[in-house]
């Protein structure tokens, strides 16, 4: 769930964006005279070796169904106020809509499994809780960079081809190519499911002018496992396999602006960015290993942060704090909001402390976050103490 950027393209022929690399490979001919292009083995080893998890080939027809579920789901207005997911619509039903050229997608994933347990602050209401995607760097530029390793590669094989390259930027049907690549599919909580890394993998694309052999879809492997659906704290699956993101912890902390709906405030406990219950508890996790990229490693901040000195986050200091980061992409008034709901959550009089100062914060939607936490902690809010 991210805003739409055009994807970085990648030609054998354009020098300024990538070198053109004569063919490597002493290939034997090919009926399809195809013998210096990298096959879906080649890719995939050179995938590893970059540092990817998960890497499969696609049709670019691969996913037909992915357009349809996407227009029933907004159809539905389980969106939310993401209107950039209409707005681009159109352009997701298939990669041709996209990029008319491409022939294959090649879906990678890259692990972020967590070394500690991420449900660990729970029970810990005077603690953040932060998404694990988040308690690194920012994936979309670890991923990316991979990515275009990758293309160049591919490019020095085979200097014809053109290429495109994805990270979570673009209206590109990830989920729905993943499971058609077969790293993996996509589960009862909407999110891609491996059996080696369980619900802990970010996702890539590198679209193709290619003809690559498919790799083939993957089975879903959920079964009866309910796990995911009676894990989440606010209802936010209707049904298996689909998400009222409007209900979503993860969208009401991150991508909802403005004050969060009363309704769901005691529900996101000490959550301050995302959500992770519905993966936690997915059983495919007991098979994957800790991430080993250096880059998705906890920052010290994010170990075990203390609400209320999040509460005092400036605005220069929350750039400071969360520089590299994917929270810094909310911004301070976003997050701090999400800090005041905790802390009403929390209660008691080191709460009231740090929410007291929030009541004249310059901005609105602070302000009343602020307002409702410190009525939650129970003493009657002297309203002198609120800005005008």
């Amino acid at each position: 769930m991210r805003a739409t950027t055009p994807g970085a393209q990648v030609r054998g022929d354009v020098a300024a964006l990538l070198p053109t690399y004569g063919r490597v490979n002493d290939k034997k001919a090919l009926p399809d005279d195809r013998a210096s292009e990298p096959g879906a083995a080649d890719i995939r080893a050179e995938a590893a070796r970059l540092g990817f998890s998960a890497c499969g080939i696609a049709r670019f027809d691969a996913a037909p169904q992915a357009g349809a579920r996407l227009k029933r789901w907004l159809d539905d207005g389980m969106h939310g106020d993401m209107l950039w997911m209409v707005k681009k619509a159109d352009r997701r039903t298939s990669p041709r809509d996209l990029w008319p050229q491409v022939q294959s997608v090649i879906m990678l994933g890259m692990s972020y499994a967590p070394s500690l347990d991420p449900l660990r602050h729970a029970d810990q209401p005077a603690i953040g809780a932060v998404s694990v995607y988040a308690h690194g760097g920012d994936y979309h530029d670890v991923v990316k960079k991979r990515l275009k390793s990758l293309a160049r590669w591919i490019v020095g094989e085979a200097p014809d081809s053109e290429l495109k390259v994805f990270v979570d930027t673009a209206p590109v049907m990830e989920k729905p190519l993943a499971q058609a690549a077969g790293i993996g599919w996509q589960g009862k909580h909407t999110n891609v499911v491996s059996t080696q890394e369980g619900s802990w993998m970010f996702l890539g694309a590198v679209y193709t002018t290619l003809d690559l052999q498919p790799t083939g879809q993957h089975p879903d492997r959920c079964g009866s496992c309910d796990a995911c659906q009676t894990a989440c704290p606010t209802s936010a699956f209707p049904a298996p396999y689909r998400l009222d993101a409007r209900r979503c912890i993860s969208y009401l902390t991150i991508e909802h602006q403005g004050p969060i709906p009363h309704e769901f405030r005691r529900a996101i406990g000490n959550r301050i960015y995302g959500c992770d219950d519905c993966l936690a508890v997915c059983p495919w996790n007991k098979f994957a290993r800790a991430a080993e990229e250096i880059a998705f490693a906890p920052r010290p901040a994010l170990v075990r942060p203390s609400l209320a000195d999040l509460a005092q986050l400036d605005d220069a200091a929350f750039r400071d704090v969360f520089a590299g980061s994917p929270v810094k992409r909310i911004g301070r008034e976003r997050f701090v909001r999400n800090v005041a709901i905790a802390l009403g959550n929390q209660g008691g009089d080191g709460a009231v402390a740090a929410l007291t100062p929030l009541l004249q914060d310059a901005s609105d939607v602070v302000r009343e976050a602020a307002e409702w936490g410190l009525a939650e902690c129970g003493p009657p809010l002297d309203s002198s103490a609120a800005r005008p």
